[in-house]
This record gives structure tokens, C-alpha cells and sequence, in this order.
């Protein structure tokens, strides 16, 4: 799952709507040769034919069909030849073919029906991320659970097919969706196709959403330009006119999409930006503003003369305590259990070159702000603390945070084991004592803590994590309020599936070493 950083700014508009006086669009221009109004009616088959667009979208759906099959296929048959080898069976690749052909077409029947209820077969840019994968495949297994219960199927000696299937799936079909979209995106780009976007909004907003879409070494759109309605971008982007020349603009530079970046964009000039876009066949898209990130989770207040939503601290209580707690203890023992051979040699290498503890106890804010020890293995030379104050004029991030690329206490061990965050895994103690959780905001030193302004304190509402948005969206090269901005996102779309996406992405971050040091 990608987020753009920058797309969740909630800063207001140095001109309010009430100074800067609305003006209507002008009517629309007469469409020309070439254009088209998505509303407009067609014969079916007419339409069908003429659209070249209609051979691709085949292919794309089928193409992905068929990937799922093949990964619901192999899931099952891989969870029943795992059970044959436990149980010393026989025949066992001859055994579990035979098994899953008989499974298989209810499993991928059920699984094709809701992934396309959830968007999985929609456009390259509409398709839903891991999170979404994970969450359906999830309510595939509870289907098949509830037939099985509701047929009376007495075969079952156990249920271990369905989660057995459900783990692999979660293997195969994210791994093969995964293999499609890199290899698509690679005849796309290899084709000349890219969607073209105009951002539309204030100066400020425009350029922090640009810089978030243009990020990374394949953006996912080509900005042509932007058009400002109040102030002037001051990025590389090009100003394409005035909001009054949308329909021209459109037509002109052949756009895609539109992309509104404004919070406080006024209702009548986006309704009618909506539909001077919609005539020309061209998609509109709207970056959120913190306001509609935190209605995400507004409860409704009945019996109110006005309506009135509620909108709760973003703290996990109840179920969702328990469950993200039973989810940490989990996962946390296992890793602890299959990592330990590695942690043993991480430990001699690190007594090995250089003297001191091989455990560094940095002192940390948790939730509440309440210090606990954060557990880390040791880095740097033994008494690096005392020097920090003197590397304070080197300092290359951003707001609070203190990093530097070439920090000369670094050890040459330490300097391997940041690369790729091995120094972290003694964090998964903290876990189980209950100071940590897998998943959440980063643990900041005292040093760091001591300079949070007051809205940064809303990411110590929970126990702080040892990975979260921050590792899976560029690490250390974010500025820091984007990474306060990616916790305070997290906190309000919490769920298992959104812990499971971000510690599976955390993996490819960490082997890339990306943003690391």
C-alpha cells in the first residue's frame, strides 16, 4: 500500500473564500472533433467496437482472472501436500491434485465475485492496494467456512484446508498480482503510456502534491501543469491559465485526469470543474484534507435538531485492543522463536568489534508519554551519547529529528546493521513486554521529544511501534512533519490488514535499505 505524503496537508488558504469572490465557469466550449461526453448515449455494439480501450480492459481482466486461478489453485494444493507430508502420506502430488480439483471451482468462484465487488479487476490506478487483497481473501476463507458449516460437508477431518488455503493465497495471489503490475507497468511505459494529470487549487497545496506524485523512480502520473485559483505554484510545473479555460486546457494539452488539491475549494466552482471534465470524458480525482481523514471515523449522534458526528481520540481500546495485542504476541513470539539463530550471531559480531554491551537501553517516550527502555543492539562506539551535542551543526533532517549519514561513532558492525534495521529486532522484546507494538509510531529519543511541537503529541496516544507508514514511504527521507502527518493518517485508518500491509512492506524497504541510515 503507496500514500502520498504530502496529499494530507490541512494548511489553511491565506485567502479565504470570502475575500477571493466566486465566478462562474463560462459555458462550456463546443466539443470538437475527437472529444467526447462520457454522458452521452451510444449503441452498445457501436461503442464496443469503436473503443480501443475495450481489448486492453479485456485483457487486463482476464489476465488477472487468470493469475488468481492460478494462485487459488496452487494455495490449495499446497495446503493439502503440506498436510499429506505431516501425516506421511503416500502419492502425495498425485493425492492433493486429485483433492483440490475438487475444491477449487467453489473457491475461485467465491474469490472472483469478491474481488471484482472489491475493484480488484478496475484500472491500473483505481485497483485497490495489498490491504484490500488481504481483507478479501480473508472474507473468502469465512464464505467457504460458512458453506462447509452450512452444507454439513462431514468430510473435514479438520479446517486446516481453509486457513491452510487462506495463507497461501495470501502468498501466491499477492505475489502474482504483484508480478503483473510490475511487468505491465514495464510494456506500458515501454509503450509510451502514461496518464496525464493537471493539478488544480491553491499555490501551497499544489506544490506539496506534486512533489508527492512525482516522487519515486516511476511516478504514476505526468503533471503537464497546474492551474492555481488562488496564489502561484513555485515548483518546475507550468501554469496552464485560469480556471475559466479548464474545457481549452483539457482539450489542448490532451489530459487524463484532474486532480483538485485544494481543501477549501468552493462547492459551486468544483461542481461545475467536475462537469466541464466529465464532458470531455476525463476523470476528476481530489487529494484528502485532514478534515475528511478524520471524518473516516465520525460516529453519527442521533437526536440532534442538526445532524451531529462525533469524532473520537484514535486510541485502540476494546476489541481492537485486544486484537491488535493478540496479533503483536503472535507474530512477535514467532519471529523471536525463527530469528534467534541470527540474533545470536548479530550479538558476537557486535562483541567482536568494538568494546561495550551489546544492548543499547535508550530512554524513550511510549504512550502517554510515559519512558521506557527501547531496547537496540549497539551501534556505536560505547559512550556515544556524550559526542552528540557536538554533532548538533551536522545535522541533516528535518524539525526534530537528529540523523546524519556519515556519524563518525558509528561502528563499522553498527554501520552494516542500520543499513538494514537488524538493529531494531531486539524491539521485539519490548513487544512482548507490552512497551511496543509491531506496528505504530516510531519512538522518538528524549533529545527529539523534547522539541515536538503540541500537535505532534497526538501520535503518543498509542504505544509507539518498531515499523509503520514511515518505514514503508521513504524512511529518512521524508521531512518530519510528513512523517507525523503518515502517523496521524495510520491512527485514524487502523486495522489488522493495514498492520499485516505495512509489516509486509517493511520487508522489501528493509532489504532495499531505502531511506536507511
Amino acid at each position: 500500500m503507496s500514500i502520498p505524503r504530502q496529499s494530507i496537508h490541512a494548511v489553511p488558504d491565506p485567502v479565504s473564500d470570502e475575500s477571493a469572490p466566486l465566478q462562474a465557469l463560462p459555458p462550456s466550449a463546443p466539443l470538437t472533433l475527437g472529444e467526447r461526453d462520457v454522458r452521452a448515449k451510444r449503441p452498445p455494439l457501436l461503442s464496443f467496437l469503436l473503443r480501443w480501450e475495450t481489448a486492453r480492459r479485456l485483457a487486463r481482466v482476464l489476465s488477472l482472472m487468470a493469475l488468481d486461478f492460478v494462485g487459488v489453485f496452487m494455495a490449495i494444493f499446497t495446503a493439502l501436500l503440506l498436510k499429506d507430508v505431516v501425516r506421511g502420506e503416500t502419492r502425495l502430488t498425485s493425492q492433493a491434485f486429485h483433492q483440490t480439483r475438487g475444491f477449487v471451482a467453489f473457491a475461485y468462484l467465491v474469490t472472483v465475485l469478491l474481488f471484482a465487488r472489491s475493484d480488484m479487476y478496475a484500472d491500473r490506478g483505481e485497483r485497490p492496494g495489498l490491504a484490500r487483497i488481504l481483507a478479501t481473501l480473508f472474507q473468502v476463507m469465512l464464505v467457504a467456512v460458512i458453506f462447509a458449516l452450512v452444507s454439513g460437508k462431514q468430510h473435514f477431518s479438520s479446517y486446516y484446508v481453509f486457513y491452510g488455503s487462506f495463507f497461501f493465497a495470501l502468498i501466491y495471489v499477492t505475489g502474482l498480482r504483484a508480478f503483473y503490475e510490475r511487468v505491465s507497468g514495464v510494456l506500458l511505459r515501454a509503450a509510451g503510456y502514461r496518464r496525464r494529470a493537471v493539478l488544480v487549487g491553491t499555490g501551497q497545496h499544489i506544490d506539496a502534491v506534486a512533489s508527492a506524485l512525482s516522487s519515486g523512480p516511476h511516478p504514476p502520473v505526468e503533471l503537464v501543469g497546474y492551474i492555481s485559483r488562488v496564489g502561484v505554484a513555485n515548483g518546475e510545473l507550468p501554469s496552464l491559465g485560469t480556471l475559466a479555460e479548464i474545457s481549452e486546457t483539457i482539450a489542448r494539452h490532451r489530459v487524463d485526469e484532474v486532480i483538485v488539491v485544494d481543501p477549501d475549494f468552493p462547492e459551486r466552482e468544483l461542481l461545475q470543474l467536475v462537469d466541464r471534465a466529465h464532458e470531455r470524458g476525463v476523470r476528476v480525482r481530489i487529494a484528502p484534507s485532514t478534515t475528511e481523514i478524520l471524518v473516516h471515523r465520525a460516529e453519527f449522534v442521533p437526536g440532534q435538531s442538526v445532524p451531529l458526528f462525533e469524532l473520537r481520540p484514535p486510541v485502540f481500546e476494546g476489541v481492537d485492543f485486544v486484537l491488535k495485542r493478540t496479533f503483536d504476541l503472535v507474530l512477535s513470539t514467532v519471529m523471536v522463536v525463527v530469528l534467534s539463530p541470527l540474533l545470536v550471531v548479530i550479538a558476537i559480531a557486535i562483541k567482536l568489534g568494538s568494546r561495550g554491551p551489546v544492548l543499547y537501553r535508550s530512554m524513550r517516550p511510549g504512550i502517554g508519554g510515559f519512558p521506557f527502555a527501547c531496547l537496540k543492539f549497539r551501534t556505536m562506539i560505547d559512550g556515544a551519547d556524550a559526542g552528540q551535542y557536538d554533532l548538533e551543526e551536522h545535522n541533516e533532517a528535518s524539525g526534530a529529528l537528529f540523523k546524519m549519514r556519515s556519524d563518525p561513532r558509528l561502528t563499522t558492525v553498527g554501520r552494516a546493521l542500520r543499513r538494514f534495521s537488524l538493529d531494531e529486532l531486539p524491539q521485539l522484546i519490548n513487544v512482548l513486554r507490552g512497551q511496543m507494538s509491531l506496528v505504530g509510531p516510531r519512538p522518538l529519543p528524549q533529545r527529539d521529544y523534547d522539541r515536538l511541537e503540541e500537535w505532534h503529541m497526538k501520535r503518543y496516544l498509542v504505544m509507539p511501534g518498531m515499523t509503520g507508514l514511515w518505514q514503508v514511504s521513504g524512511r529518512a527521507e521524508l521531512g518530519f512533519d510528513d512523517l507525523v502527518r503518515l502517523d496521524f493518517l495510520y491512527l485514524e485508518r487502523w486495522s489488522v490488514f493495514l498492520d499485516l500491509t505495512i509489516l509486509v512492506k517493511t520487508l522489501p524497504a528493509v532489504i532495499w535499505g531505502r531511506g536507511a541510515y
